[in-house]
C-alpha cells in the first residue's frame, strides 16, 4: 500500500488509557500516519503549539478535561478535523460531539478498517477544501441575501458578518448549492459529504442538517425544503461568480 499522502499528515491520538492509546497510534503507524500520542487536552494543547496537527481523534470520557470541552475549545479557535471515539455508544453522545463540531464519531470496540476508512474520507474532503484555488478567480456563491466564498470557506449574511461553519457543515452547504432546486434523498447527502465508509444508519447528516439550518436562520425550513418521502430540495436561486 502507497503510504504517500499520509507520510506529511499528523494525527493526534488523544485517550487517557495507555493501552488504548497505543493499539490506535500503532495502527495509525502502520497506514502511514504520523503520530502523536496524547494522554489528555494538556498533551495535545503541546503538541499544537509545536506543529500543525491534521487530525485529532479523540476520547469522550476522559478525567479532568473530557472530549466534550476539548473538541468545544478546538472548533471556536480553529478549523482542525476531529474523529470522536467513545466507549459509550448512546445517541445522545454521539449527537453531542457532532453538535461541537466533531467531523465524525466511532463507538468503541470500533473496526481498526472502518477508523482508518473514516480518517481518509475526511482527510480527502478537508484537503481539497484546502486545496489553492486552480483559477484566478475565486467561487463565490450567492443565495437568498447570503454570500459564500467558498475558496476561504467563509459564509456571509446580508449585513457582511460572517458565520462560522464546521468542516460538515461546509461540505452540506456545497452539496446544497451545487444541486440547487433538485430533490436529495439521504443516501445522497451521506455519500457526498462523509464518502462511501457511511454506515446507512448513520445521522450524522440530519445534526448537521439541523445546524446548518439555524445558521442560515431557516428555521421555518424554506430555504432547506423537507420533501415527504424524498429526501431535502435547496430552494433559493444560486448565483456563481
Amino acid at each position: 500500500m502507497s503510504t504517500t499522502s499520509a507520510q506529511t499528515t499528523l494525527i493526534a491520538v488523544v485517550e487517557d488509557d495507555p493501552e488504548i492509546r497505543t493499539l490506535i497510534a500503532d495502527l495509525l503507524g502502520r497506514e502511514g500516519f504520523e503520530v502523536a500520542s496524547c494522554a489528555g487536552g494538556a498533551d495535545l494543547d503541546r503538541v499544537m503549539a509545536r506543529q500543525r496537527v491534521d487530525l485529532v481523534v479523540l476520547d469522550l470520557m476522559m478525567p479532568g478535561e473530557d472530549g466534550l470541552s476539548i473538541c468545544r475549545r478546538l472548533t471556536s479557535a480553529m478549523d482542525v478535523p476531529i474523529v470522536m471515539v467513545t466507549a459509550k455508544g448512546d445517541d445522545i453522545d454521539r449527537i453531542l460531539g457532532i453538535e461541537l463540531g466533531a467531523d465524525d464519531y466511532l463507538a468503541k470496540p470500533f473496526n481498526p478498517r472502518e477508523l482508518t476508512a473514516r480518517i481518509r474520507a475526511i482527510l480527502r474532503r478537508t484537503r481539497q477544501s484546502h486545496r489553492p484555488p486552480q483559477r484566478a478567480t475565486p467561487e463565490i456563491y450567492r443565495f437568498a441575501g447570503w454570500t459564500l466564498d467558498a475558496g476561504a470557506r467563509r459564509l456571509q449574511d446580508a449585513d457582511g458578518e460572517i458565520v462560522e461553519l464546521t468542516g460538515g457543515e461546509f461540505d452540506l452547504l456545497m452539496v446544497f448549492l451545487t444541486h440547487a432546486q433538485r430533490v436529495l434523498n439521504r443516501d445522497q447527502l451521506l455519500d457526498w459529504t462523509r464518502g462511501r465508509s457511511a454506515a446507512p444508519y448513520d445521522r450524522t447528516v440530519d445534526v448537521q442538517l439541523s445546524r446548518l439550518r439555524r445558521k442560515l436562520r431557516d428555521q421555518p425550513g424554506k430555504l432547506i425544503r423537507t420533501i415527504r418521502g424524498g429526501g431535502y430540495l435547496f430552494s433559493p436561486t444560486v448565483e456563481r461568480d
